[in-house]
């Protein structure tokens, strides 16, 4: 089993039970109805990223459906959470590329979002041969993977949200959904 799409999706959920909040975030990003298998960072070769709106007409109610993930709650007021799916994708499309899941307290959006980001570029980078100094800024090592020649796309999506003001369940969910397979 090889998937051979993915599409990205995110969601936020707020209720006073924790797994209830779970759900409404998955209601949220769309996939609720599928039973979710979690699986760690490859993006296989060749697997093409769809549109979310065109991934979930291929997904069936009650389906095993497998996913890298990221899922972050909290129930203190305010606090600030995020939850962010990293994607590098290989000028090579015959290679694999990389998925990274982060989640965070008291990170804005973006940051975290360019973090989950860099951490799968980087994953890919390494794994390519490509060389940089892991201390410059995700700019700078941006620039260097595209440079290469071996690194064609990165991207993320991220979720985040503060804590209820009430003390509320509040859950951010991100993830990158596979859905066909050869």
């Amino acid at each position: 089993m090889i998937p051979k799409i993915v599409f990205l999706t995110k969601g936020v959920g707020v209720h006073r039970d924790k797994l209830a909040s779970f759900e409404l975030a998955l209601r949220d990003a769309g996939i609720e109805k599928c039973n979710l298998v979690s699986v760690s960072s490859i993006l296989p070769p060749q697997c093409k990223i769809i549109p979310k709106d065109e991934g979930l007409k291929l997904l069936s109610p009650g389906g095993i459906t497998f996913c890298v993930y990221a899922r972050n709650e909290t129930n203190e007021p305010n606090r600030l959470i995020s939850a962010a799916i990293g994607v590098a994708i290989p000028k090579d499309t015959g290679i694999y590329g990389y998925l990274s899941e982060h989640h965070s307290f008291g990170e804005v959006g973006k940051k975290a979002g360019e973090y989950a980001e860099d951490l799968a570029a980087t994953m890919l980078a390494t794994t390519l041969g490509v060389e940089f100094d892991i201390n410059k800024a995700w700019d700078e090592r941006k620039q260097i993977y595209k440079a290469s020649g071996h690194i064609f796309k990165t991207t993320h999506i991220i979720q985040s949200a503060e804590g209820n003001k009430d003390g509320l369940w509040t859950t951010v969910f991100a993830a990158a959904v596979f859905v066909e397979y050869a």
